[in-house]
């Protein structure tokens, strides 16, 4: 069975699910010895299945699989208002806005079945702690099983599951924050923090993540406890990365400086590029996921088709002014290059 310490070099991609996470990325970062993740979010079981076979074709080495734990749907009337005012939105764009679906579960079960029958060799966990019996089954059938968590009373709750590990993410990460609660504020505790306290708290390997960009930030985390360090927004340049050409071109324009936190695209909250879309809709965004984020998915696509940034989820952390325009195996590979360098000169 995997184990994270035998991986050549202990960086793991962030699977980024919605489109820049892609098979070529994954097999770039797992040949080149880290480990590659695919996103299970927002594909169909076949979609996913056929993924899978993708990288087991392209790489002789240990990949994961990153699944969307699912969570109390809110009522339709708790996002009736927002559904009304991106109306205009929708007006904008030429499209039309879906009625909400509270059935939708992101075919978990249906993955979860996948995987149980044909296992790959880690499988992660994002928006919260799946039950007991899915992690049993999984380890069982041979994955290891890591969950995300933001705080410490999370990463308990986590390993009391019998996980084989964690990945402590900060509040300095792109995307969407792996708190188990999404009507909760999430903890505002750095990385730098977070990591030891939550290494304190529990024997399980760490996977640190959030805004780290560098090769003394890797150095960093591992000194501090981890075992690993994932990254995200550090691959989102790389020609392997399935990031849209306007999501592409914003991480380097000055306009997009500046990163938020925001629930305007989802319902739940994630980190991006400040753009119009936050500034017009963020303030009134309600708690609603997966609801928010049918709404909000043609409203993106008719962006997207345009290339107009400002009607995008441009997810990203921290330091996305450090990703660089570099294939992903030579990035992961410089990346601890530097970090190994780092770690030798502290010792």
């Amino acid at each position: 069975m995997f184990d994270l310490s035998q991986l050549r070099i202990p960086l793991v991609q962030a699977p980024m699910a919605g489109g820049p996470g892609s098979v070529a990325l994954a097999v770039a970062v797992s040949r080149a010895g880290g480990l590659g993740t695919l996103a299970a979010g927002y594909k169909t079981p076949a979609q996913l299945a056929e993924q899978i076979a993708g990288v087991r074709a392209k790489a002789d080495a240990a990949f994961g699989v990153n699944v969307f734990v699912p969570q109390e749907v809110p009522a339709p009337d708790a996002v009736a208002p927002y559904r009304a005012e991106l109306a205009a939105e929708a007006e904008r764009w030429g499209v039309t806005l879906p009625e909400p679906d509270r059935g939708d579960t992101d075919f978990w079960d249906e993955k979860i079945a996948l995987l149980t029958a044909d296992p790959v060799p880690v499988v992660s966990f994002t928006f919260g702690a799946p039950p007991a019996e899915t992690v049993e089954a999984l380890r069982r059938a041979g994955s290891r099983v890591i969950v995300t968590v933001t705080t410490v009373a999370e990463a308990r709750e986590a390993e009391a599951l019998g996980v084989d590990a964690l990945c402590v993410q900060g509040p300095e990460a792109g995307g969407h924050r792996g708190t188990f609660d999404p009507y909760a504020e999430p903890d505002p505790t750095p990385l730098a923090e977070l990591l030891p306290a939550v290494a304190a708290a529990t024997r399980l390997p760490l996977i640190a993540t959030g805004g780290l960009a560098s090769g003394a930030d890797i150095a960093g985390v591992l000194r501090a406890g981890a075992t690993a360090a994932q990254l995200g927004t550090a691959y989102l340049r790389t020609p392997e990365a399935g990031t849209a050409a306007a999501y592409r071109e914003a991480l380097t324009r000055p306009e997009f400086e500046a990163t938020v936190v925001t629930r305007a695209f989802s319902g739940r909250y994630a980190r991006g590029l400040r753009n119009r879309f936050i500034e017009e809709h963020d303030a009134s965004a309600p708690v609603g996921y997966p609801l928010v984020n049918q709404l909000t998915k043609p409203l993106r696509a008719a962006a997207a088709a345009a290339g107009d940034a400002h009607g995008l989820s441009l997810w990203a952390g921290v330091n996305h002014r450090k990703a660089e325009r570099v294939p992903a195996g030579e990035l992961t590979e410089r990346l601890w290059a530097e970090a190994a360098a780092a770690l030798h000169r502290a010792s």
